[in-house]
């Protein structure tokens, strides 16, 4: 069934009804090979050592699936630093991430098919159990449609597929009858009212209990959605019709996919990235391979390979771009680059892979592993971690990761015979024949037959493009390392050139601005740029393209625009400090916790000095705004002070003549985070603060209550201040478990990198849509959709000069340089369902690491 057709030659596409995992690779290898560069090729490993890193991404799984199933279940997801569940309504509101969280054991469904991938069918059938006696899909929460729809509904649909194959070898899921089938048809039922818009675009959100127009649903007054959104629904609604027989939910899905290419672009054949779901209107017009269009595109080569219609192909076949910009510091574990690369793989067989695949198991259990699973990082460059473990953890990333080593025989099924979701859930090929009763063809353009001219910009057919020769992929990749510093159009630079050479005056840099000069501002509006006076004497920059006076004064602005913002973040890393860590080192922690803290800009300067390491004690009074009443207890010691009634200088001095080596302020605002929080750094008193000697750090509510639980723990809690986590204390460790020694938990000690917060754009928009603030903590009160903004003083003449706001502990900077949004929870959590949350015990936690311990060294010893 994988391999119904024969190839195509060079300069064609991907081979009609090749084998799934060779379409994909080639895709991948598309995008990648034009745009990144490789080392030479590597050796080839051998099956000794693919087994071992095998067995390792085994040991990973069980470690964040039992920390899961232990610590949270029946929650959505685990919380993998604090050990518990995350509920949706007992936890601090995260925005729309909280949206993929819908009471409906999230991690459970999403890891059913990877459970079968790594061989574990007995964990396997007794999860779908659990699935059937305790998942409740009738719960009243407003869920993301797009979120539900790959990860609960296809997590069912993988579960279902695969419970038949068991069952049809006979050993395993004997009892099995389509119950997973049957919650699926349950669930895309509920998710069918989202699609009852004029365009059949659905709504972006969609309440599991009343729907869309019920008054209880507080939801359906959306106007927008991503491309993304609307766009992959296609593999799951279809297979759960093929499966079914009830086709209702492929032409929903097949309705709004057509839509979104009926309003493409005529001229390049793009798409946008958000649409208005009644009018079909594009709010956001500019078009790419990233966040809220991605997997539109994956879906329609993926909707060609499972459902046979050229239609999909060749939307497919149709201009990517690509934006190599780096604009997050953030990991949130995603699987993408271990999806990546295993396709890759898969196309090329370059043993090179395989290694990228070992330094991927080695950083995440150095960077990312904790106590009860993995836990994402917060910000690369500090090794900071958020207390979140997303259900695509499980769902993707170790089965990518188990499928790169493994060999066909280490597989019970074979996995050409199914195609992954974007979600990387299986399903079998053999729907492409079943139930076939829609239409292929497309209701809003006619398409010709499929030749050879169609496919003239794509890649040759893999069979082709890797012929037996191990350095033939790193001839393809050699040429291609400076490619992109070749590609830049040309046009526009021609006009101007000559436009120079005619007498007219170069363009208005960014560096040059003064918002006073009345020339200045003759130019900003001829480039289409308006000045906005704000309350506070600020000014505010706003471009609009189609109010220049032509097209290369549109450019000219845009490239203005993008001039003041690179200016605003080179000035912001000159100004401010970068984050700073605060690392609890004594036992049982031995470094494994790293604490995202905000520095001050007085006292010891901790990216010029050794680190300052030492016992925490909490000071008395707490505020530490007056002289202390315990200086023998803060002595030689880091001293804990809560946040209020005084300035952060005031209470530094105050520890500091009570003879501490150091100081960490926590907030007092109870729950506060890192997470949902902009950090600051820590602002004088408008005095002299050369006096002060000391380190000092702020952390938020919930970072610092993990120091102080450690202390009604354990008492004596050890801390590291500095720049950046360092690695653990192996010696210290030792000492304290000597049947730790070896662990490989030395993994999971954090070596990071400082580096200053840059400035956040507000919307990453399209070249006549891209925008900036960098005033911290303030929003514009212009109208801003379509449109640029850049904050400048009006009274200097350096145009983007930083302004303060001041609380009563003294002036806070933002250093995230963004508002984050905090929106109220939505519901409440139901009293009748066992949803509350798990609180380890240390000493629980313990054992668990013991155990972790033991484990790794036992596989440390077999490496040696």
């Amino acid at each position: 069934m994988s391999e119904a057709g024969g190839g195509r030659g060079c300069g064609s596409s991907v081979p009609q009804r090749a084998p799934w995992s060779l379409v994909a690779a080639t895709a991948a290898f598309c995008l990648v090979s034009a745009t990144s560069v490789w080392t030479a090729g590597a050796a080839p490993m051998s099956r000794e050592e693919r087994q071992k890193l095998g067995n390792q991404v085994l040991e990973m799984f069980d470690h964040a699936y039992g920390n899961y199933m232990e610590h949270a279940y029946p929650a959505d997801e685990l919380m993998p630093l604090t050990c518990r569940g995350r509920v949706r309504g007992q936890e601090p509101s995260r925005g729309d991430v909280d949206d993929a969280l819908g009471k409906f054991s999230l991690t459970l469904i999403d890891s059913l098919d990877t459970l079968v991938v790594l061989n574990k069918t007995k964990e396997f059938e007794d999860a779908v159990r659990k699935v059937l006696r305790d998942v409740n899909l009738d719960n009243d929460v407003v869920v993301s449609v797009f979120e539900t729809n790959i990860r609960v509904l296809g997590g069912l649909l993988g579960g279902h597929s695969l419970a038949i194959m068991l069952k049809e070898k006979g050993e395993y899921m004997q009892w099995y009858n389509d119950e997973l089938l049957q919650m699926a048809k349950q669930l895309g039922y509920k998710l069918l009212p989202a699609f009852n818009t004029t365009s059949g675009l659905p709504y972006p959100r969609i309440n599991l209990k009343f729907g869309i127009r019920k008054p209880e649903a507080r939801t359906g007054t959306e106007t927008d959605t991503c491309t993304a959104c609307a766009g992959t629904l296609i593999l799951e609604f279809a297979a759960l019709s093929r499966f079914t027989g009830a086709t209702i939910f492929e032409e929903y899905a097949r309705k709004a996919l057509d839509f979104l290419w009926e309003k493409r672009q005529r001229s390049s054949n793009l798409v946008g990235v958000t649409i208005n779901i009644h009018t079909g209107d594009w709010v956001r017009k500019d078009s790419g391979v990233g966040a809220g269009i991605d997997s539109y595109y994956e879906y329609l080569l993926k909707a060609y390979v499972l459902l046979g219609d050229d239609s999909f192909l060749e939307r497919f076949n149709t201009a990517f771009t690509t934006d190599f910009r780096v604009h997050w510091a953030q990991h949130p574990l995603r699987p993408e680059f271990a999806e990546s690369t295993y396709f890759l793989y898969k196309a090329t067989g370059d043993p090179y892979y395989l290694e990228v695949g070992k330094t991927l198991i080695e950083n995440l259990n150095k960077y990312a592993r904790v106590p009860c699973g993995f836990a994402a990082m917060k910000d690369v460059r500090t090794g900071s971690h958020e207390d979140r473990m997303d259900s695509f953890f499980l769902a993707e990333m170790f089965k990518y990761l188990y499928l790169l080593f493994a060999d066909k025989e280490d597989i019970i099924f074979d996995i050409e015979d199914y195609i992954f979701t974007t979600e990387a859930h299986l399903l079998p090929l053999w729907l492409s024949t079943t139930n076939q009763s829609i239409s292929k063809k497309n209701t809003t353009s006619d398409y010709t037959e499929l030749d050879d001219s169609n496919f003239d910009w794509t890649c040759p057919n893999t069979q082709i493009l890797f012929p037996n020769d191990p350095l033939y992929a790193q001839s393809i990749r050699e040429p291609l390392k400076n490619v992109v510093d070749k590609s830049c159009p040309r046009g526009i630079i021609r006009v101007r050139e000559e436009s120079f050479r005619s007498g007219a005056k170069p363009p208005l840099r960014a560096r040059d601005f003064m918002a006073t000069n009345p020339e200045h501002l003759e130019i900003l509006k001829k480039m289409g740029v308006s000045l906005i006076h704000l309350k506070d004497g600020r000014v505010q920059l706003v471009q609009h393209a189609i109010q220049a006076a032509s097209s290369i004064d549109a450019e000219d602005g845009l490239r203005f625009m993008q001039e003041m913002i690179e200016l605003s973040s080179q000035q912001q890393k000159e100004q401010q400090l970068p984050p700073r860590a605060v690392q609890i080192v004594s036992h049982p922690f031995f470094g494994r916790v790293v604490l995202t803290a905000g520095p001050a800009q007085f006292g010891l300067d901790l990216s010029k000095h050794k680190e300052t390491r030492g016992f925490v004690a909490s000071s008395k009074p707490y505020n530490g705004c007056s002289e202390l009443t315990n200086p023998e207890a803060v002595m030689g010691k880091i001293a804990l002070i809560q946040r209020g009634q005084c300035m952060f200088a005031e209470k530094a001095r105050n520890i500091q003549n009570a003879g501490a080596i150091g100081g960490i302020v926590i907030d007092d605002n109870e729950g506060s985070s890192s997470d949902t929080a902009p950090l600051f750094q820590m602002a004088g008193d408008g005095k002299d603060t050369d006096d002060i000697k000391i380190p000092m750090l702020f952390l938020f509510s919930k970072e610092g209550s993990i120091i102080l639980d450690a202390i009604r723990e354990y008492e004596e809690v050890e801390v590291l201040l500095s720049d950046k986590a360092k690695d653990r204390d192996p010696d210290l460790e030792s000492e304290e478990q000597p049947s730790s020694e070896n662990a490989s938990q030395d993994q999971s000690a954090e070596q990071v990198t400082p580096s200053s917060q840059e400035v956040d754009l507000v919307d990453q928009e399209s070249p006549e849509e891209s925008s900036l603030n960098s005033e911290p903590e303030s929003s514009s009160p212009a109208d801003t959709d379509n449109a640029a903004s850049v904050s400048a003083s009006e009274q200097n003449s350096n145009p983007m000069e930083n302004h303060e706001t001041t609380s009563l502990d003294g002036e806070c900077t933002d250093l995230d340089n963004q508002l984050q949004e905090q929106s109220e929870t939505e519901e409440d959590s139901n009293p009748n369902v066992s949803w509350g949350k798990k609180v380890q015990p240390i000493d629980s936690i313990l054992a668990d690491w013991n155990e972790d311990i033991e484990a790794f060294e036992m596989m440390e010893k077999d490496e040696l």
